[in-house]
């Protein structure tokens, strides 16, 4: 029987060549992998090892949908972009909305994956069954000791490429200047603003000399079972609309994601002044209410979503005016209260800035946050800055190093690096300033007032990423969810944030959960928070979509998804990581929160990180995967190798 959900092809790219191969999808990497996330999971092991060079032609950049990508159900508009990160050196991936996902599959391709370097500037066209690549020299910048000046912004890309397609609904995914000039922590942004922003992805397309992909397509997406599948879409609408609607009303859809600055500030886990404490009296100043009330101008949303959590504001203060993509809570933090910066119009600029330019905003903000308090500690020097006063909250000073580190120009070239990197050239005591888990920036949540969150960061295989594991229960005290998924005995512990009672166990299982949800694809507010849909959710939709009657069962869609997750920490483990690394900096283990609803608190990992070592099947010791936890999910042939 012919699968529904896929397109039943793929696309590999080789730049160096310039040779373009359509595939069969490998019916066993569907059966094994699922999809997205599970799909790159397998093809970087394959084809990228320990001494491949993130930056270098050898390594592969995975381009990849999932079987609900572009299909009926609740917000299945994500794509993912894998590749091992120039950030990190080690497993990278990012993950974006808007549009450009549906359309890959809408052009029959299940995912891309693209190797080698162009000898010059290229894109990548995919109009259905033509697939070329063109010259992309003038989107380029032009280069002036060894960087690039004048290249095109990723807005300006988009449109031009559009142009020259002729057809303004080419769905076009590109790097701007950062990701030319391989900036560690450069993005690729589709659809006007939608960013796949973590860990570099950005700066391997530069590396490559890729300039952007445009893809159109007329197939569709077709399912297996399609009245069974309409009964789950309608399903799983009734459980939005009706089981969560007033939650996402009241959240989501009023405010979008910046309703968390308020809501998270009150748990005192707001990261400020460089995660020193969780909580700012100032947090309203950069809040949802104030920004629907003053600035929001347009509500906007992803391929086949209503939540509609994207908006536009209109900044009318100079020298930022303009109407722009609102900043996410993410961004709002990390060029907000992590910089102890009150001007909310800065943030909408510095933001768009990051977007016009493809900066992951987590990275950038979090290094200029590393920087402004290595310069309050006086280990660093206005003769190192460039002349710039790095105090806290100096707006004007942020604007400038956003630009500066897209083109590396001055000290923009240091943030350029990430700030584990930085901080190990500075040297003289900034390291501890600087707030990473494996050379990824943490995002803005903080162990010390929700403990699981803390485990989430230290274990994360992208380094602190709380979109792999993160808990919502402490947050607003889901007290039905976490009996129904976990039992009444462990409510009590579960919803406590102080608690670290059952966490690794629950850390565990929403990393498998997470895992799924990425490989399927739909969207982490569907997932995570509110949680809506859980495992028997997820195995209806993929057994109907698909037709695998396999994929039906919880227990089995459970175990593939514990494959991507082990599968994937492997490939960190090849690179050398160990439980050593999956720690904390000082700051969240050591330095009691000195203010706010958590004071007097730290993140105690080590009564969870057992926990969850046990609950995956990895040995407590080394941080490696048993070899009978291998064994169990097919892949034996990694037993013994790496201890």
């Amino acid at each position: 029987m012919e699968l529904g959900g896929y397109a039943g092809r793929y696309l590999r790219v080789d730049l160096s060549s310039g040779k373009v191969w359509v595939k069969e999808t490998p019916k066993e990497l569907i059966r094994n992998y699922l999809g997205g996330l599970g799909f790159a999971v397998k093809i970087l092991w394959d084809e990228v090892d320990e001494h491949t060079d993130p930056l270098g032609p050898d390594n592969r950049l995975v381009i990849s949908t999932g079987p609900l990508t572009g299909t009926m159900f609740p917000a299945a508009g994500r794509y993912q972009v894998n590749a091992k990160s120039p950030l990190t050196g080690i497993w990278g991936h990012a993950n974006a909305g808007g549009f450009f996902g549906p359309e890959l599959k809408f052009a029959g391709y299940d995912f891309i994956v693209i190797q080698g370097r162009a000898e010059r500037p290229v894109y990548l066209v995919i109009d259905d069954d033509l697939v070329e690549l063109r010259d992309a020299s003038h989107l380029w910048g032009e280069e002036r000791n060894g960087r690039f000046y004048g290249g095109k912004t990723t807005f300006e890309t988009i449109q031009m490429i559009r142009e020259e397609l002729g057809d303004e609904t080419f769905k076009v995914a590109a790097i701007g200047p950062a990701g030319e000039n391989t900036v560690r922590f450069a993005s690729i942004i589709n659809d006007l603003g939608n960013a796949a922003g973590r860990t570099g992805m950005g700066a391997v397309m530069g590396s490559k000399r890729l300039k952007a992909i445009a893809v159109r397509g007329s197939r569709g997406v077709r399912v297996a079972k399609p009245e069974l599948f309409m009964e789950v879409v309608d399903d799983a609408y009734r459980k939005l609309l009706v089981d969560w609607g007033d939650a996402l009303k009241e959240t989501l859809t009023k405010y979008g994601t910046p309703n968390l600055v308020e809501a998270i500030n009150a748990m005192g886990r707001m990261p400020v002044k460089n995660h020193w404490t969780g909580y700012w009296e100032k947090a309203h100043l950069i809040g949802g209410e104030r920004i629907r009330e003053e600035f929001r101008v347009k509500q906007a949303s992803c391929f086949g979503c209503l939540v509609q959590c994207k908006y536009f504001v209109r900044s009318r203060k100079e020298p930022y005016a303009g109407i722009y993509k609102g900043p996410e809570y993410e961004a709002l933090v990390s060029f907000g209260s992590s910089l102890l910066v009150e001007d909310v119009e800065a943030v909408f600029y510095a933001n768009h800035l990051a977007d016009l330019y493809g900066m992951d905003s987590i990275s950038l903000g979090m290094t200029i946050a590393w920087a402004m308090e290595s310069w309050e500690h006086g280990l660093l020097t206005k003769e190192e800055t460039g002349g710039l006063d790095l105090s806290w909250g100096n707006a004007e000073a942020m604007v400038e190093l956003v630009k500066k580190t897209a083109f590396r120009e001055g000290f923009g070239n240091m943030i350029a690096e990430g700030s584990k990197r930085a901080s190990e050239i500075i040297g003289r005591g900034t390291e501890r300033f600087a707030m990473h888990v494996k050379g990824n920036e943490i995002s803005a949540q903080d162990g010390r007032a929700h403990q699981s969150s803390g485990l989430t960061h230290a274990t994360a295989a992208r380094g602190a990423d709380h979109l792999t594991s993160l808990s919502c229960l402490e947050e607003r005290g889901y007290e039905q969810v976490a009996a129904e998924r976990y039992g009444a005995d462990k409510v009590k512990d579960l919803v406590d944030p102080q608690s670290t009672r059952y966490k690794g166990w629950l850390v565990w299982d929403l990393e498998m959960l997470y895992a799924l949800g990425n490989s399927l694809i739909i969207c982490w507010y569907e997932v995570g928070w509110p949680p809506v849909f859980y495992y028997p959710d997820m195995a209806r939709a993929a057994a109907a979509a698909t037709g695998i009657a396999e994929f039906g069962d919880p227990n089995e869609v459970k175990r593939i998804a514990k494959r991507i997750a082990i599968h994937r920490r492997m490939f960190n483990v090849r690179e050398g990581l160990r439980r050593k690394d999956d720690t904390l900096p000082d700051r969240f283990l050591k330095e009691p929160m000195p203010t706010g609803p958590a004071k007097g608190h730290v993140c105690r990992l080590h009564e969870m990180l057992d926990d969850y070592y046990e609950a995956a099947g990895i040995d407590k010791e080394t941080g490696v995967p048993k070899d009978e936890t291998l064994r169990e999910l097919g892949l034996g042939e990694l037993a013994g190798r790496w201890r």
